[in-house]
Parts: C-alpha cells; sequence; structure tokens
C-alpha cells in the first residue's frame, strides 16, 4: 500500500521486515502466547494483553483467570479497579502461529458481577434453554465496516473533496473502484488460519467500505466468532498502519452507512414448510421492534437513528416492515434481520432474536 497515501501513519511508517528477525527465532516447545482479548466499556471497542502459558490448553477452562486495569477501559473506578478475564473460547493465532492462541474472555467486576459490556451471560443463558438447544438456531453476521486513514477520513478520498458518487463501488474490481484490498485478503486468511468460519467478503456501496460475513454459527459460537473476527481486522489494518471504523454512520448524507445484517434461522424454519415458521417468527417480530432496536446497537438505538432513516438501503428506525428481497425493510425474506448497527453486539443481536423467535419472551 502506497506510503503516500499514509503519510501520517507512525505504523505505516515503520519497516515490518525487522520485525521478522526476531518472530522467526525458536519458541521454547514448553511455552505458548495466550492473547486474552475481551470488549471494553464502550461496547464495541476490544481490548487485548498477552500472557506467557507453560502448556497447550484443550479447552478454555484449562487457562487461568486473569485480571487488568478496568478503569482505563471505562469499566471501574480507579479506587476498586480490578476487572477479571474468564476465558471463553481458543482460537489459533494467525499473527504468532506455532501454538500461539487467541483467547476470548468474559470479564467480571471486583464482586465477581458481570460488567455492563458482559452480555455473553444473558445471551448464554438464553441459547443454554432446553426450547433453543432444541431449535439448533444458526446465525450468519454480515460484517460492514469503513477503513480511515488516521486523520478520521476515509481512506484514499480527496482531502478536500469527495469520491465520484455511489455506483461503481459495490463488489468493485478496479484501482479506481476499491481501496485496501491487500487489507480484506490479509483479514480473510487470518481468519480462516485462527478457525473462525468467515465465508466471504465484499466491497461495499461505498468507497473504502468493505464487508465479509461469518457463519453460519450454531448458538453463543455466532457472537464469539465475529468478535474475534473484528479482533483480527483491527490487528490487521494496524499492521498496515489503517484504521478501522464500525461506527454505522461514518460520512453523513446520502453516503450509505454500515450494518451487521444478520441471518438467522431455526430447525423448523430449515424444515419442510419452513417459510409458515418464519412468518410466526416475523410476527413475533414486529410486535418487539422498539426492543430490538434498543438491542441492536451499544448505544440503545442512537447510534442506529443515524444510519436507519428509510434511505441508502435501509429501513426506517421508527417502522418495521418485511419483505421479499426488499433492501429498505426490517427483515429481508428469507434471509436477515437488516436491523443491527455495523458497531452491534453480537451478544445482544442473537440473544434478542431467540428470545423473540423461540421463547416468545
Amino acid at each position: 500500500m502506497s506510503r503516500n497515501i499514509l503519510q501520517d501513519s507512525a505504523n505505516a511508517a515503520l519497516d515490518k521486515t525487522v520485525l521478522n528477525k526476531y518472530m522467526d527465532l525458536p519458541q521454547p516447545v514448553d511455552k505458548i502466547q495466550a492473547e486474552y482479548i475481551w470488549i471494553d466499556g464502550t461496547g464495541d471497542g476490544v481490548r487485548s494483553k498477552t500472557r506467557t502459558i507453560s502448556n497447550i490448553p484443550s479447552k478454555p477452562s484449562d487457562l487461568p483467570v486473569w485480571t487488568y486495569d478496568g478503569s482505563s477501559t471505562y469499566q471501574a473506578h480507579g479506587e476498586n479497579s480490578e476487572v477479571f478475564l474468564q476465558p471463553v473460547a481458543i482460537y489459533k493465532d494467525p499473527f504468532r502461529r506455532n501454538n500461539n492462541i487467541l483467547v476470548l474472555c468474559e470479564t467480571f467486576d471486583f464482586n465477581h458481577q458481570p460488567t455492563a459490556t458482559n452480555k455473553r451471560i444473558e445471551c448464554r443463558e438464553a441459547m443454554d434453554a432446553p426450547a433453543v438447544k432444541k431449535e439448533e438456531p444458526w446465525f450468519g453476521i454480515e460484517q460492514e465496516y469503513t477503513l480511515l486513514d488516521v486523520d478520521g477520513r476515509p481512506l484514499g478520498w480527496p482531502k478536500n473533496g469527495f469520491p465520484g458518487p455511489q455506483g461503481p463501488y459495490y463488489c468493485g474490481v478496479g484501482a479506481n473502484k476499491v481501496i485496501a484490498r491487500e487489507i480484506v485478503e490479509a483479514h480473510y486468511r487470518a481468519c480462516l488460519y485462527a478457525g473462525v468460519p468467515i465465508c466471504g467478503t465484499n466491497a461495499e456501496v461505498m468507497p473504502s467500505q468493505w464487508e465479509y460475513q461469518v457463519g453460519p454459527s450454531l448458538g453463543i459460537h455466532a457472537g464469539d466468532d465475529l468478535w474475534i473476527s473484528r479482533f483480527i481486522l483491527h490487528r490487521v489494518a494496524e499492521e498496515f498502519g489503517v484504521v478501522v471504523t464500525l461506527d454505522p454512520k461514518p460520512v453523513p448524507g446520502t453516503w450509505n452507512g454500515a450494518g451487521a445484517h444478520t441471518n438467522f434461522s431455526t430447525k423448523s424454519m430449515r424444515s419442510e414448510g419452513g417459510i409458515e415458521e418464519i412468518k410466526r417468527a416475523i410476527d413475533y417480530l414486529s410486535k418487539r421492534h422498539e426492543k430490538h432496536i434498543k438491542a441492536y446497537d451499544p448505544q440503545g438505538g442512537k447510534d442506529n437513528e443515524r444510519r436507519l432513516t428509510g434511505i441508502c438501503e435501509t429501513s426506517s428506525i421508527h417502522e418495521f416492515k418485511s419483505g421479499v428481497a426488499d433492501r429498505t425493510s426490517s427483515i429481508r425474506i428469507p434471509r436477515a434481520d437488516r436491523r443491527p448497527s455495523s458497531n452491534c453486539d453480537p451478544y445482544s443481536v442473537t440473544n434478542a432474536l431467540v428470545r423473540t423467535c423461540i421463547l416468545h419472551e
């Protein structure tokens, strides 16, 4: 990637080849590096830190609980800032390779209560309900994101103007249509290596905006897989000196926003005559629209207000609507709930869907 468009990025200016001689050093056979990853107090940011482990874990419970300073992650006050990290999922580390691992963690405060942004707890409770297990809920999440220069402007956009109108960029091919495909390809391969079920990617409607899809994932794994894929995306972009934003409306006006359209099905929906079950689920969803809007972005719907305007291929935040192949609908039959924002917590989204469509809460 050209240094000219990243002239103010300190990371882009570093010579990455210098690192190779250190990463090529032999790693002791009885030592691995475990990258502990968690959701911070913003609800859409990820943090991480590394520790050395003297054995290769076969399951998350083999790993030690760890702590961090929650007052520096918007999760605690300085006078009592210990927050605990409980490992819940393990993935292969595509950055260090060998036997090194990525460890997704839940967070608990000093009283061992879930932090405000630990939405996984409630989601896991729903997924463990017998009625939900019987239905084997599958999720596929379409994660849209925008690449930015370090000055906060979309990568490759003119500094004192705008690119040409939307139209040629979606699934585009060519140097005048897409920007930073290297990051997209690196992220795709890194997710495959890590064990994330990434199943596709494409350039999006707005230049410098991309999408990838994760799934199908069963139950709680949908949230785990998406959060790890986001961590990997941020880390890959970091190495290129580029910023990733999950802001659902990074550029005001008629430029497309970014969502996390969520494909969802149950065993009944996937069976013969499943369309009738889909219709029943849509009826339940129509009666709980406001509840879902509050669950579909970290600000209780405030972020989505900027995106769900009824234009730019979105529904109105104030109206529930369903339709076949209708990109202005809330639910596109039979595919997806189009309301979740790009910075949504997938645990909140999948939790809301199963509680409404299966548990009828």
